[in-house]
C-alpha cells in the first residue's frame, strides 16, 4: 500500500521544530491506525516539496523514526512503516452509559464555585496585557534553564531524576535555599527545618492542613490572596478577616480568639503595601501575647527594585512561631510550582509526612534542574534583570495613569509588579473588564480578592510584568477612555 502525499498534513497548533512535528505527524498516524504496517510513505523529496520544507529535515525525521522503530527501510525502495511499530489499542464499541448516580448527593464536600481570576489561555495574544503572574518571555533566561535541565538529565545525575526520595528533598536544592536564599533574608535554618512544595499555594494548604481544625480560627488580611480563603475554607477552620491600610496588616485588629495569623508583609496581596518595621516588632508581640503562630508569605520580596527589602518577620522572629512560605514560581516562571516552607522542625516534620501521603515529594528532576540554575548564578541574573525591567516599566505606567485620570489605591514603594486601581463610583470592574477585552486590554477584577460579603466591584489590579513598555501609555490611555463612558473621573 502506497500512502498519498496529499494524505500528510503539518499540526500548525503543534509545539517544536519542524523535524519534530513531522515526527509527530508519521508516530500519531500509526497510533491510530490510519497509517497500516507495511504501508510505504512518500519520498522525503516528494514530502518535503509538498510540506514546503527542506528536504533535509524530512530525512532527518524519518532517520530519527528508524531508529526508534517506527519506519523501516528497503534498499533504494524507501521508507515503510515497520511491521514492529507500536500497534493501535483495540476498543470494542460500548454501550451508552446511563448515569445513575445522584452527585448532588455523592459529593461530600465542593470545591468548586469560589470567584477566581483566571487569565484567559491565549492572554499573549492581547495588545495590552495587564495581568499578573506570566511570564515574560522577552526577559526569561531560556538558553540557560534548558542547559541546567539537560545537565540534570545526564548519567551523573541519574539518580535525583529517577530515585524514589519518599518524604526528602534534593538536598542540592535544600543547601541552595539554606546557604543563599535564606541568608538574604536574615533567616538561619537546618535542613530539618526547610521543605520543598509545590509553589506558594501548596506550602499555604501543608501549612493549614497540619495547623487548623474546626476549632481554631485563622485571621485573615483583607482583600487577601484569593486561593488562601478557599483553603480555609476547605479546612472548615474559623476565618477572621481584619481590613488592611496603606501600611498592610493592623496588628491591634487581630482578634483575640486567633490561632493562626497569615500575612504578606513584603508585598500586601493585591494592594502592595509593605509593612513597616513598627508594625512588624508589634504583630510579633501581638501573637506572642495571644500564643499565636504567623504564617508570612514573603511572596515578591525579590522584586524590591526600589528600596532594599524589609527584614522578614522570620528573621525578627526569636519564639520560633512564624513559618515562613518562599516561592521560586513567582520569581521564575508559574509553571515550575516549586516552593518551600521553613519552619520549626517538629511542623516541618509533620508537613513533611503529609506531603508523602498526597503526593511524597516534587519531580526529582525539576528540583535538580533549579539547584543548578540557582547555584550557576543564573537566577540572580534574572532578578536583577527583572528588576531593572520593571523599574522603567512601572515608571512609564506611573507617568501614564497620573496623566489619564487613574486612581491608585496602592502601590509598593519598593517595588513589586503591579498596581492596586480604584474605578470611579458608578463604574463596574467587571462590565469595564468585559468591555476593555474587546479592544484588546486585560486587567483583573478585584472582587476575588474580597470575601463575598464584602465585594463593591470597584477595585482591580493593573500588572507590568508581561506586558512592553512601548504599549503601556496607549493601553492606559484605552481604560480611561473606558471609564469617562460611564463615569466621571477620579483624582
Amino acid at each position: 500500500m502506497k500512502l498519498p502525499v496529499d494524505s500528510f498534513f503539518l499540526n500548525h497548533s503543534s509545539q517544536g521544530t519542524l523535524q519534530s512535528r513531522i515526527q509527530e505527524m508519521i508516530t500519531t498516524g500509526i497510533l491510530n491506525g490510519r497509517l497500516p504496517k507495511g504501508a510505504k510513505l512518500p519520498s522525503t523529496r516528494k514530502l518535503a516539496t509538498h510540506l514546503g520544507i527542506s528536504r533535509i529535515t524530512v530525512t532527518l525525521a524519518y532517520t530519527e523514526l528508524l531508529a526508534n522503530d517506527y519506519l523501516t527501510s528497503k534498499g533504494r525502495s524507501g521508507y515503510y512503516v515497520s511491521d514492529t511499530a507500536p500497534e493501535p489499542p483495540q476498543f470494542s464499541a460500548q454501550p451508552p452509559r446511563e448515569e445513575r448516580v445522584d452527585w448532588t448527593r455523592a459529593i461530600g464536600q465542593k470545591f468548586t464555585g469560589s470567584l477566581q481570576n483566571e487569565k484567559p489561555l491565549d492572554w499573549a495574544r492581547y495588545e495590552f496585557p495587564f495581568i499578573y503572574g506570566q511570564t515574560d518571555p522577552t526577559l526569561f533566561d531560556h538558553a540557560n534553564w534548558r542547559q541546567c535541565a539537560l545537565q540534570a538529565l545526564g548519567t551523573k545525575d541519574f539518580g535525583s531524576l529517577t530515585s524514589d526520595y519518599y518524604d526528602r528533598d534534593d538536598p542540592r536544592l535544600i543547601e541552595f535555599i539554606a546557604r543563599h536564599t535564606l541568608p538574604r533574608r536574615g533567616i538561619s535554618a537546618n535542613p530539618d527545618e526547610i521543605l520543598v512544595t509545590l509553589g506558594a499555594q501548596n506550602a499555604l494548604w501543608l501549612t493549614a492542613q497540619v495547623l487548623l481544625t474546626q476549632r481554631r480560627t485563622a485571621t485573615i488580611e483583607n482583600p487577601c490572596y484569593p486561593a488562601l480563603r478557599d483553603i480555609l475554607n476547605q479546612s472548615r477552620c474559623h476565618v477572621q478577616t481584619i481590613d488592611v491600610d496603606q501600611n498592610g496588616l493592623q496588628p491591634d485588629l487581630i482578634p483575640d480568639d486567633t490561632t493562626v495569623i497569615f500575612t504578606t508583609p513584603s508585598h500586601h496581596c493585591p494592594t502592595a503595601a509593605t509593612l513597616p518595621i513598627e508594625r512588624r516588632h508589634a504583630l510579633l508581640k501581638r501573637a506572642r501575647d495571644l500564643d499565636a503562630l504567623i504564617v508570612e508569605d514573603d511572596y515578591e520580596f525579590e522584586l524590591s527594585f526600589l528600596k532594599p527589602p524589609s527584614p522578614s518577620l522570620k528573621s525578627l522572629d526569636q519564639d520560633g512561631r512564624v513559618i515562613y512560605v518562599g516561592s521560586f514560581s513567582k520569581s521564575l516562571f508559574p509553571g515550575l510550582r516549586l516552593g518551600y516552607l521553613v519552619g520549626s522542625e517538629p511542623f516541618i516534620r509533620e508537613a513533611r509526612a503529609l506531603r508523602a501521603s498526597v503526593f511524597r515529594h516534587p519531580p526529582g528532576h525539576i528540583q535538580r534542574t533549579a539547584a543548578y540554575f540557582l547555584s550557576l548564578g543564573h537566577y540572580d541574573s534574572l532578578i536583577r534583570k527583572m528588576g531593572s525591567t520593571f523599574q522603567k516599566r512601572r515608571k512609564i505606567m506611573e507617568e501614564s495613569i497620573q496623566k489619564t485620570g487613574l486612581d491608585i489605591a496602592g502601590r509598593g514603594v519598593f517595588g513589586g509588579s503591579s498596581f492596586w486601581m480604584r474605578a470611579p463610583s458608578g463604574v463596574n470592574v467587571t462590565e469595564l473588564s468585559t468591555r476593555l477585552r474587546a479592544r484588546g486590554v486585560l486587567i483583573e477584577s478585584g472582587d476575588a480578592f474580597f470575601a463575598e460579603n464584602q465585594r463593591s466591584g470597584t477595585f482591580y489590579r493593573l500588572a507590568y510584568s508581561s506586558i512592553a513598555e512601548t504599549k503601556i501609555p496607549r493601553g492606559i490611555e484605552i481604560i480611561g477612555e473606558e471609564i469617562a463612558k460611564t463615569g466621571p473621573k477620579s483624582g
